[in-house]
This record gives C-alpha cells, sequence and structure tokens, in this order.
C-alpha cells in the first residue's frame, strides 16, 4: 500500500482538520469529541471550512464504485499521480460554520459516529465486540462499529443506532423481545436473532425459534436459517442463509463466497480506521472468495490488490483509493 503524505500541501489548519476526520474515524470518538469539534469548528469560517472540506475529500468520491468527482475539488492521476488539492476547494467561503458543525453530527457516508451514536447506552469501536447478559436473561452480542440504547427495559425494548447485534431472549420470557432498527421493528419471544443495517434499512436473520420483522406497515415471520432485508418503502423476500455465515464475525472470521467486491470493501471498512474506496467501477461485480480474519482487514486488502492487479494510495485522514 503506498501512502500518500499531503501535509506539505497543507496549511496547519487544513492538517489540524484532518487530524480531526481521523479522530472521528478511529473508532474511539466520545461524545466529548463530537462538542470539543463543534466548537473548533465555531472558531471561524475558515476552521468551519477546513473541516467541511477535509470532509468533502471523503464525500468526493462516494459510495464505493462510484466515479471520480468532476470539477476541480480533487483531482486523481490517472495511475494515481499525487492528488492536488485547490485553494478554492480547501477554503471554499461559503461554507459557513453551522454547516461543518452538521457534519459533526451528520457524518458524510457514515464514516464516524453520529451524535446519536456516540450517547447510546452501549458502543462498540473498531475491531471490538461486547457482551451483554440483562438481568432477565437477554444476551445481546455486539459487533464492531455498533452503538444501541434501550427503549424501554420494561418493555424489553432495544434500539439498534448502528452495527450489527445478535439478540437471544431465554425460554419462558413472559413478553417479547423487540429490537426498533432502521425504522422497522423485530420481536421475539424466545430464540434468536441477528440484525444488521445497511445504509438506511437493515438486514435480518432467524437463529432458532421465530422472529416477527414488520415495517412500515408490511410484516413477515421468519423461521431458522430465514433472512429478510429491509428499507425505502420495501420489506424484501425472504431468503434462505448459512447461519454460520452470518454469524462468522463471532469466530472473527469474514467469509466470502462468490461475494462482489464492492461488498466485500463495504465490510472490511466496518472492521478498519479510515474508509476505502473502489475506484474501478469494472471490478465492482467481481466474485470473491476467502475466510479472512477481522483484527487483520489489511492483509485481506492486499490479497484483493494481488488478486486483481490493483493499487491503493492512502490519503489525509485514512482514505485509501483502490483502483
Amino acid at each position: 500500500m503506498t501512502e500518500f503524505d499531503g501535509n506539505e500541501e497543507l496549511t496547519p489548519l487544513e492538517r489540524d482538520a484532518h487530524s480531526w476526520v481521523r479522530r472521528l474515524t478511529s473508532g474511539e470518538a466520545t461524545v466529548a469529541d463530537g462538542e470539543a469539534l463543534k466548537r473548533w469548528c465555531n472558531l471561524s469560517p475558515k476552521h468551519a471550512a477546513a473541516f467541511a472540506s477535509a470532509s468533502e475529500l471523503w464525500q468526493a468520491f462516494g459510495p464505493a464504485g462510484q466515479s471520480l468527482l468532476e470539477g476541480e475539488k480533487v483531482a486523481v492521476a490517472k495511475h494515481f499521480g499525487r492528488p492536488q488539492f485547490s485553494r478554492r476547494a480547501l477554503f471554499a467561503g461559503a461554507v459557513a460554520a453551522s454547516g461543518a458543525a452538521l457534519l459533526v453530527f451528520r457524518p458524510p457516508l457514515g464514516l464516524w459516529p453520529s451524535l446519536s451514536e456516540l450517547r447510546a447506552d452501549y458502543r462498540t469501536g473498531v475491531g471490538e465486540q461486547r457482551q451483554l447478559v440483562a438481568t432477565d436473561g437477554i444476551s445481546i452480542k455486539m459487533n464492531t462499529r455498533t452503538s444501541l440504547s434501550y427503549v424501554d427495559k420494561a418493555k424489553r425494548e432495544v434500539e439498534l443506532i448502528s452495527g450489527e447485534a445478535s439478540f437471544t431472549s431465554p425460554v419462558g420470557s413472559a413478553s417479547p423481545l423487540a429490537v426498533v432498527a432502521a425504522g422497522g421493528r423485530v420481536a421475539a419471544l424466545k430464540g434468536r436473532f441477528n440484525v444488521r443495517l445497511r445504509g438506511a434499512g437493515a438486514c435480518v436473520t432467524c437463529l432458532s425459534d421465530q422472529v416477527q420483522v414488520d415495517y412500515r406497515g408490511q410484516s413477515v415471520t421468519l423461521w431458522p436459517r430465514q433472512q429478510v432485508s429491509y428499507g425505502g418503502d420495501t420489506l424484501g423476500a425472504v431468503v434462505t442463509v448459512d447461519p454460520a455465515a452470518v454469524l462468522a464475525w463471532q469466530q472473527g472470521l469474514m467469509i466470502f463466497s462468490m461475494t462482489p467486491l464492492s461488498d466485500v470493501i463495504q465490510e472490511l471498512n466496518r472492521y478498519r480506521t479510515g474508509y476505502i474506496v473502489l475506484l474501478n467501477a469494472s471490478l465492482a461485480n467481481k466474485p470473491v472468495n476467502g475466510r479472512f480474519r477481522i483484527d487483520r482487514p489489511d492483509e485481506a486488502l492486499m490479497q484483493i490488490e494481488q488478486a486483481f492487479g490493483v493499487r491503493s494510495r492512502v490519503l489525509p485522514g485514512g482514505l485509501v483509493l483502490l483502483g
């Protein structure tokens, strides 16, 4: 992996802004960090503009597989030539402090925790997993970059704010365990299920007994080995899956079987700081097979580079361009 150190092209203020981006994407950011960044952005319009520009560097490339941003903001040479950051792009005078502060609470591409995530009852950082056991026997295992809060402990209702978690409701429970996620509701009187947030939607897998999924007036009952996704206005079709693959994260593994490269990149992004962007859209649907350790995502990245003959470039803030 080739790293680009653009510090000599950035002013001290710009370097500070990129340091904030690194902190936010580290997986260790706190509510105090969010509030401190808001105060930093409010010091002057230039501070706000610097942070907005550092954030826009990430936004400029969009989700993995999208084409490069046209215009002056970011220029990347055909074979990863040195990126040049125009002065106008880095200090857009029209950027207001309030706009930059908004990025603290509504991060682009979900690159760092939102304020609601930072204020969650429970959070995990990059590569961290956590087991929770409530007094009534409910068990929750949280995957990396996951935030959740209790909506109502008496009613056994939890909100999954970000990330992924598996939930177990013990036999003999008097009331169902309910998980609110991405505008939907997942409930089980007993048994085990896994919920993973994906963009603006969620993916629910029943692992034992049965699970009721309700989303925007639509409902479906899942049985073991069944999975359904929802988002937008749609509750998708029920599919059969391998539970071992769904729960591979609990064994410290990522398992891919004919998985599109773009999906693999998204998965790697969950287990490392920074953000990987696949620039070559023609590779997005190339299938990937393999088992990788979630605590060694960069090893998986290197194998992808070798398998597809691509190179990576690291930009400020930990943004990795792969193409």
